[in-house]
């Protein structure tokens, strides 16, 4: 168990990002700045990781940030930054089954539920999408209803359309990068 856990912040086309990153890899992004961001995380480490304590730490986030930069950069489209998933089994096999949909495509709810083996948990998938600590690394943007709709986000339904409509292509993506998604 780890006994800190390092913040830093970026700038992003969807907004400011809080990423936290123990020695270990990268386990937590937020849709926020510090000031706002902060308490969040604090209250993630309290519930995950008991008597952790976030502190700031540029270094220890580096290479995630870089990446992150460079998808958006459209030069990107996958991510091999160290990454510690804490959550249940069930939570875990989720968001790994989620790094498998390639870039600039989507799965459903129940194409994720056939994928691990669990064909009837469809809305048990939907929690563990919500509860995804890494989202944009661990694409859960990339999940949509059985109809093709786009349905809940933790950043929101403008942010999850952003990084679909980014992945189609680099004519939308840089069109648009020098504008904030709220």
């Amino acid at each position: 168990m780890p006994k800190e856990i390092g913040y830093t912040s970026m700038e992003s086309p969807i907004g400011p990002l809080l990423l936290a990153s123990t020695e270990e890899g990268l386990c937590y992004i937020d849709f926020a700045d510090e000031e706002e961001g902060l308490p969040n995380l604090v209250h993630w480490c309290q519930k995950t990781l008991p008597g952790v304590t976030p502190v700031k730490n540029e270094a220890v986030n580096e290479q995630a940030k870089l990446q992150l930069a460079q998808y958006f950069a459209g030069e990107r489209t996958e991510f091999d930054v160290p990454t510690v998933l804490y959550g249940t089994p069930f939570q875990k096999t989720v968001w790994n089954e989620l790094t498998n949909i390639p870039f600039g495509e989507t799965r459903s709810y129940k194409d994720i539920a056939i994928a691990i083996g669990t064909p009837k948990a469809v809305r048990a998938i939907g929690g563990a999408n919500n509860r995804n600590p890494i989202p944009v690394i661990i694409p859960c943007h990339r999940v949509v209803g059985a109809n093709g709709a786009l349905v809940g986000y933790g950043g929101g339904l403008s942010i999850k359309q952003y990084l679909l409509a980014h992945e189609e292509g680099p004519l939308f993506a840089h069109a648009t990068s020098n504008q904030t998604v709220r």
